[in-house]
């Protein structure tokens, strides 16, 4: 007997009746499968001898335990046996063994996820792949477990994790995303149902299965519940006191080697991808085609929302608009601008024009070669058709005839002007006034027609 068990007190050797843990791991092909451990497992008659690797798995145990692994993302699902045979302090190391392989994984929305079902007679599902997110809330979470009752189904508890707990809608990710499936079975001894048939169908749908034995634990139906070669898949303890021992190797099995920290030739950052690793960049830069440098990233060539103009701007972009428009409080879109609304030094009137303005001048007002100020304007210089003379009137004109003339009706042409002395002799008859009036018409209706001709 190893001194380590030889010490162990009363209650610790009632307590050490440990059970099945049977691990379940779906493989997406080849590349599915977990890395195996690199040293292999020592089988004698069907039971794995621990106490030869015990010295070295207490010295390794604390600090494997306490450290996270760079594990790739799996869908985690642990079956505890609660049934009656399970006394309440074995239940107890069951769930610190549990916490224990918890503490050892990255938890994560985008790593590993973790699920429990507990089982006696009946199956009870605590929580699933989607409920919790982070290490701490599945820790307690684990801790809370209470036990069931009698019985020991363990195949209805196999095709209960198989069928709910493994699910899309329960929080397992797709085939299609080569993320391992787990699942951990605690059980009580012997199954009380069939497991060779429900452990043929969960194999047979890509899932490995690993189990392990406590003290009285059936090795045949350890054989038939999991996958070949059983030299790799079948553990067996002697007591409760040590299981937790094996979390060193489980942690080897689920985690294998980091491959970035084995070495890599990533520019900016490496990611484990199952055996292998890829590169990525930093923000603001993308990932060359020989998958392995990084250039900065043309932040307007991988999308954007500018209404005109996209300008890239370090590690992101600004948007600008096209020459007589203005950006909008968006800084997205754009608006036609108003120049003269910013500002503008015309004397009278801004009038916009295209992205600039124009100045232009009130009625009665010339625009002057400043193009900026106005005068008042002089309508008679501009042009017009007055026969003698053009007066400035505010914004227009008016026609004058020169002395000696009278303006026609027409208000431009201009008629010579017939001056009649009218006799005041009381001899002078009516007919020679009429006459000379109408010899004073004549004169000037040919005078208005030779202007006119």
């Amino acid at each position: 007997v190893h001194p380590a068990v030889s010490q162990l007190d009363e209650v610790e050797m009632v307590s050490l009746v440990w059970k099945v843990v049977v691990f379940g791991i779906l493989a997406a092909g080849s590349q599915g499968s977990l890395p195996q451990p690199r040293s292999h497992r020592r089988v004698s008659t069907g039971r794995y001898d621990l106490s030869a690797d015990l010295e070295s798995v207490e010295a390794q145990s604390e600090k494997a335990t306490r450290t996270n692994c760079k594990n790739r993302p799996i869908d985690l699902v642990f079956i505890i046996d609660s049934s009656r045979s399970v006394r309440p302090v074995e239940f107890k190391k069951a769930k610190e063994f549990l916490q224990d392989m918890v503490d050892s994984l990255v938890i994560g929305r985008d790593a590993t996820r973790v699920g429990l079902v507990n089982y006696a007679s009946t199956v009870k599902i605590e929580f699933l792949l989607n409920t919790f997110f982070d290490k701490s809330s599945v820790k307690q979470a684990l801790g809370q477990v209470e036990p069931l009752a009698s019985g020991t189904m363990t195949g209805m508890a196999i095709r209960t994790a198989m069928e709910k707990a493994f699910t899309k809608e329960a929080g397992a990710r797709s085939a299609s995303m080569n993320i391992a499936k787990v699942a951990i079975i605690v059980t009580d001894g012997r199954p009380q149902d069939k497991v060779e048939e429900v452990s043929a169908t969960a194999r047979a749908s890509g899932i490995e299965m690993y189990a392990v034995g406590v003290d009285r634990a059936d090795m045949a139906s350890l054989k038939l519940m999991a996958s070949q070669p059983h030299d790799d898949h079948v553990f067996y303890v002697e007591t409760y006191g040590v299981i937790e021992k094996l979390t060193s190797k489980f942690r080897e099995t689920l985690c294998g080697l980091d491959p970035c920290d084995q070495g890599h030739n990533c520019q900016h950052i490496c990611v484990n991808s199952g055996d292998s690793y890829i590169c990525k960049c930093h923000p603001g830069y993308i990932l060359n085609p020989d998958k392995k440098t990084c250039s900065r990233a043309d932040a307007c060539t991988q999308g954007h929302d500018c209404q005109h103009i996209c300008v890239n701007s370090r590690d992101s972009y600004v948007c600008q608009c096209r020459t007589g428009y203005v950006l909008n409080t968006d800084k997205k879109t754009c608006a036609r601008s108003d120049p003269c609304a910013l500002g503008h030094d015309c004397h009278h009137i801004c009038e916009n024009s295209d992205a600039s303005y124009v100045c232009k001048c009130r009625a009665g007002y010339v625009l002057n070669t400043d193009q900026k100020t106005c005068s008042r304007s002089d309508p008679c210089s501009q042009g017009h058709d007055c026969q003698h003379i053009c007066v400035n009137s505010d914004a227009s004109y008016m026609c004058k005839c020169e002395v000696g003339y009278v303006l026609n009706p027409d208000k431009k042409t201009c008629s010579q002007e017939m001056r009649s002395e009218i006799s005041e002799d009381a001899c002078m008859c009516e007919a020679q006034i009429v006459f000379q009036k109408k010899v004073q018409s004549a004169i000037q209706e040919l005078t208005r027609k030779n202007i006119l001709f």
